[in-house]
């Protein structure tokens, strides 16, 4: 019995931080402890570890096992931690032996079957490692496809428990390598060379695409200011790889990046007039990406302005000045990007 001490990540907003996972397994009256400011997913993973450490083909051991997350002074959420954790016991028991475990950095949540299940954020969780001079990770398959757009590292996606186990023992598997095709991946549904006619609000489109100006367009139902809008990011100019980076890991954190990896078209949200000022510049009991920040490098189009509400509309003055938004809740302060193009459409009237 001993303390095992392995790498892991967690989130802060948009942005990961080191966590170290520090398990201790020690005789005495069998319990199972998780310290360091742990919110209630990371405290339910005993249940998850657990079952899937004995439906893996392992032991369980009935021994007083204290887990701490450090550092303590940070909160944890997310379920990203219990595959470190059962790794952590099964080393500390010596059921398994990995020599170089302070080279990796290991993230997943885990099944009760003992299966990797994919998690929100794996992407600020790797540039967190890199910039703590980490190269190694394992992760589980789900996440491998955002995780596989950074450089320069070596990625090793798996799909059970029983998988790490083995590679850990016989090192037998390469890095995950893939190449990423930026043709197939920047092909908007539509194009602005689809409109016809409509030259001069065209022109004004080109003039706040080329030198980056909000713009409202103004006329009647079936004029086609939406048409226009959502066209609008197709003369964007096409975003950079750091660009594709930040928006990419604003959409992995807040759990809207799907299958996609590379995110390399630009952005283009619009909310309902019905949405909420916490919908739209973020907030919650996690504080959460708005629509604001996931436009970040694109655009926020909000069609019929004067159908939403005062307050809502309000809350965009300070973002499209500063380009950043700053939330501060009792829980803690966070700063989201928001460098955006805003488009607007009204009607001559209310009635239209």
């Amino acid at each position: 019995m001993s303390t095992i001490i392995l790498n892991s990540a967690s989130l802060a907003g948009i942005n990961g931080f080191m966590v170290s996972v520090e398990i201790d397994v020690s005789k005495g009256f069998p319990t199972f402890n998780i310290v360091g400011l742990a919110d209630t997913a990371v405290r339910e993973s005993k249940e998850r570890v657990r079952s899937a450490i004995i439906n893996s083909g392992f032991k369980f051991p009935v021994c007083r096992i204290t887990v701490n997350l450090a550092p303590a002074s940070l909160k944890k959420e997310g379920s990203l931690f219990d595959l470190p954790i059962a790794l952590g016991i099964l080393l500390a028991t010596k059921q398994v032996i990995f020599d170089d475990k302070n080279d990796f950095m290991l993230i997943g949540e885990l099944s009760l079957n003992g299966n990797l299940k994919g998690i929100r954020g794996a992407l600020p969780a790797i540039l967190e490692g890199i910039h703590k001079d980490l190269i190694n990770f394992i992760i589980p398959s789900d996440n491998v496809e955002e995780c596989s757009i950074i450089k320069n590292i070596n990625l090793y996606p798996f799909s059970n428990l029983l998988q790490v186990i083995n590679f850990i023992k016989y090192r037998d598997i390469l890095p995950y390598c893939k190449n990423h095709s930026k043709k197939s991946d920047c092909k908007y549904d539509v194009d602005f060379s689809e409109v016809l006619g409509q030259s001069v609000s065209k022109r004004a489109l080109e003039i706040a695409a080329s030198g980056g100006h909000n713009i409202m367009l103004y006329g009647p139902p079936g004029s086609g200011k939406t048409m226009l809008a959502k066209r609008f990011p197709t003369i964007l100019p096409p975003l950079s790889y750091e660009e594709a980076i930040e928006v990419t890991k604003i959409y992995s954190a807040s759990g809207n990046l799907g299958n996609k990896n590379l995110i390399l078209k630009r952005p283009f949200r619009a909310p309902h007039h019905t949405c909420s000022k916490i919908s739209l510049v973020g907030g919650g009991n996690r504080l959460m990406p708005g629509e604001i920040s996931l436009a970040h490098n694109g655009v926020l189009f909000l069609d019929e302005l004067l159908e939403f509400k005062r307050g809502v509309i309000d809350v965009l003055r300070q973002p499209l000045e500063d380009k950043i938004i700053k939330l501060s809740r009792s829980t803690g302060n966070v700063t989201y990007p928001a460098n955006f193009l805003f488009i607007s459409a009204i009607n001559p009237c209310p009635c239209g």
